[in-house]
């Protein structure tokens, strides 16, 4: 399929943007958590080892923290890179 005016390359660098920001948030969430809770997050949620409100603590953490980083990448990236006719639609709140 052609390149729409940018269209595919708004989807490519959107997609390595969602990566990187998944990178570094988690790297920021591991950080945050080892500072905040004096130990390491859980490697193994699921582990009988970890208490359950650790455990569900974390994943809410990663879970929430993950998907905030990566809407904020693949919009910034998509705003950058997107065709224009698009972006001017986005505007008239269309």
């Amino acid at each position: 399929m052609a390149d729409k005016d940018g269209e595919l390359t708004a989807r490519i660098v959107g997609g390595v943007a969602a990566l990187a920001a998944a990178y570094v948030t988690r790297k920021a969430l591991t950080y945050a958590w080892t500072k905040t809770m004096g130990k390491e997050p859980p490697i193994d949620p699921e582990s009988p080892d970890i208490s359950l409100g650790e455990a569900l603590g974390w994943a809410v953490v990663t879970g929430v923290g993950m998907e905030v980083a990566r809407v904020l990448a693949t919009r910034t990236a998509h705003k950058r890179f997107a065709p224009r006719r698009h972006r001017e639609i986005e505007d008239l709140g269309v």
